[in-house]
């Protein structure tokens, strides 16, 4: 069996999300929780494998979150993927990156894989740091900023390139290996009536002790880092207009402006 891992965690939609201007933390009261949509791609990458040889690859969904958490979760198996795993428990609550991705770690670590996806990022943080520093962690070749994907007919090795900020990279990686996903990779697919409805995947849910991680590495107080405070910009004030025939005209006033501003 050729077995798939992917990363993916329940966010607040970020586009109906308020600050609150006095505390300066998020408002998610009447916030739709989504499924991560980098972690979209991730998934929906380990379900094209999937689906050339359906009977031979195995597809796990791996989150860290409150219970809820397995709503998205349900939402991952009616699109394709065979099992879901929850770490739930009080003990990891308000990780940083570092101790979520040891969180994650251990639980990775109790499962077989031979290629592990997640996204480029989640939504929430835009740190785009746990899934190297699992990859780290589990001693394996990484590659990030994937934007297109082959894996070698014998499964043994995978051919990717890597978005950079001018053009792209090709890279070639042996499995087992983690990747993180971009939009650019694919477009997810929807969930589906059989997937909703069948009963023989199911979704586990895990607490620290069951994936045997160190308490002194995860939750709140070892976290290194922690958010300060949440804000949006201030708003900036009206532009000015400027009006000419010619372009030569608007330079002039363009320049007279500025001079008069002291700017130049």
């Amino acid at each position: 069996m050729f077995n798939i891992v992917v990363c993916a965690k329940q966010v607040p939609d970020t586009n109906e999300i308020r600050i609150n201007p006095e505390t300066g933390t998020l408002i998610r009261d009447g916030v739709p929780s989504i499924l991560n949509p980098d972690d979209a791609n991730a998934l929906e990458e380990a379900l094209k494998i999937k689906d050339m040889d359906p009977d031979n690859v195995h597809v796990t969904v791996v989150s860290m979150g409150p219970p809820q958490a397995t709503d998205m979760l349900f939402e991952c198996l009616a699109m394709g993927a065979d099992e879901g795993v929850l770490l739930s428990d009080r003990a990891v609550g308000g990780s940083d990156t570092w101790a979520t991705s040891n969180a994650i770690t251990a639980t990775i670590k109790k499962l077989d894989y031979d290629i592990i996806f997640a996204g480029r990022q989640a939504i929430d943080g835009d740190t785009a740091q746990v899934g190297p520093q699992i990859a780290e962690k589990l001693d394996l070749p990484q590659v990030t900023y994937v934007q297109k994907f082959e894996i070698a007919p014998d499964k043994k090795s995978v051919k990717v390139e890597r978005q950079l900020e001018d053009g792209y990279e090709v890279i070639e990686a042996p499995i087992p290996c983690m990747l993180t996903c971009i939009k650019e990779l694919n477009t997810p697919r929807y969930m589906n009536i059989g997937g909703i409805f069948n009963p023989e995947k199911d979704i586990k849910v895990w607490s620290a002790a069951d994936v045997e991680v160190d308490l002194n590495t995860v939750g709140l107080k070892p976290s290194p880092t922690n958010v300060f405070r949440s804000f949006t910009p201030k708003p900036k004030g009206k532009g000015t207009m400027l009006e000419g025939d010619t372009e030569k005209e608007l330079a002039e006033k363009l320049v007279g402006s500025l001079k008069q501003k002291h700017i130049i």
